[in-house]
């Protein structure tokens, strides 16, 4: 059983961390408490990014970049109205059916409970009860008046969804899976390299601020300079009811997804082999990935390098994505371990040539 070989109480206390964009600042600490005794290196740069570093016994070696994103998707205070109602601004995709009833914590002073509240159905009008409720039409209630909201909260303030990680069947159930658990994959990665001989120095970058722009992975490539490059990410399940096979993006269960293509990257042909030709070496399960829209740190730590880098992803499938509660399977996430360990490790293998 592969949920043997997840740490679940770290990746719960990963998971449960909050991290809006431009918020990261508690999962940064979290890491660097996690990681400061694991790895030769590490440091955080002026946009907040962690990068912790493995070093290679080579002189001359090349630099490889693995990548996951510490922010999850929130919200921003703009307003405290005379009832004590907050409006927000959205930090991310949301999709705004999934914000009914929704529990969020309120990060001031002090964090606060608070419910996403909209117009409830009996005071509708026919013709409202047919249109998506806008995410302008929200507000968060935290049962308290604008005086006790203001003694802890301000404009500028962040919001996260709340909800504990817990099992549902034979799968991982929790909030901000993305990219929490990849998060927590890169961690038992580099933990996995710490007594390792490597031929590359592998650079274990958390990035910051990747649901607003991949804004993070944009300065830290560029700081980095990276020869390869691996994001690591989630990608969309599809194998839910109503949809047709061809329609899938990946399957759950099915192993890590090496990505072909996505709305902001055409994988490095290079690299794609790569890790299929460590898939297959090794045992390790995998399927394709081309994802038809969206997109990943992939794309700078493709493009930001003063002469680009050979650059790929390796994803989990992932159900529910961005919506109120997020799954995964433990297959998945132990598969992506196994396949970055190894495609690091046999990184000279390849042909890198065109």
């Amino acid at each position: 059983m592969s949920l043997e070989k997840i740490d679940l109480p770290l990746l719960k206390v990963i998971s449960e961390t909050s991290g809006a964009p431009g918020f990261e600042k508690k999962v940064r600490h979290l890491l660097i408490d996690t990681l400061k005794d694991i790895v030769d290196e590490f440091y955080v740069d002026n946009m907040g990014n962690l990068i912790t570093i493995k070093k290679s016994n080579k002189p001359t070696a090349k630099k490889f970049m693995l990548a996951a994103h510490m922010d999850e998707i929130g919200f921003m205070v703009k307003h405290i109205d005379d009832n004590g109602y907050i409006r927000f601004q959205t930090l991310g995709g949301f999709d705004p059916k999934t914000l009914t009833s929704l529990r969020v914590k309120v990060h001031g002073k002090k964090d606060l409970l608070g419910v996403m509240g909209c117009k409830p159905i009996h005071s509708m009008s026919a013709a409202e009860r047919s249109k998506v409720v806008t995410n302008e039409e929200y507000f968060i209630d935290c049962g308290l008046s604008k005086e006790e909201v203001e003694k802890h909260v301000k404009v500028g303030d962040s919001i996260t969804r709340w909800q504990e990680l817990e099992m549902v069947g034979d799968l991982i159930n929790g909030k901000s899976l993305d990219d929490r658990v990849c998060v927590y994959a890169l961690v038992e990665i580099m933990k996995t390299l710490k007594d390792k001989e490597v031929p590359v120095d592998v650079y274990g970058v958390f990035t910051v601020q990747e649901e607003v722009g991949l804004r993070g992975a944009q300065v830290a490539a560029h700081g980095v300079s990276p020869d390869y490059g691996i994001a690591l990410d989630v990608t969309v399940a599809n194998d839910i009811p109503s949809l047709a096979p061809q329609d899938y993006v990946t399957s759950m269960g099915k192993g890590a997804s090496i990505k072909h293509f996505d709305g902001g990257t055409i994988c490095d042909r290079r690299m794609v082999a790569h890790l299929e030709s460590v898939s297959e070496r090794n045992e390790i399960t995998s399927q394709p990935e081309v994802l038809p829209f969206g997109g990943t740190d992939t794309a700078n730590i493709q493009r930001m390098p003063k002469n680009g880098s050979i650059a790929g992803a390796i994803s989990i499938p992932m159900r529910y994505l961005h919506q109120t509660t997020e799954m995964a399977h433990p297959t998945d996430v132990v598969a992506m371990i196994d396949l970055v360990v190894n495609a690091v490790l046999e990184i000279e293998k390849n042909d890198w040539n065109y």
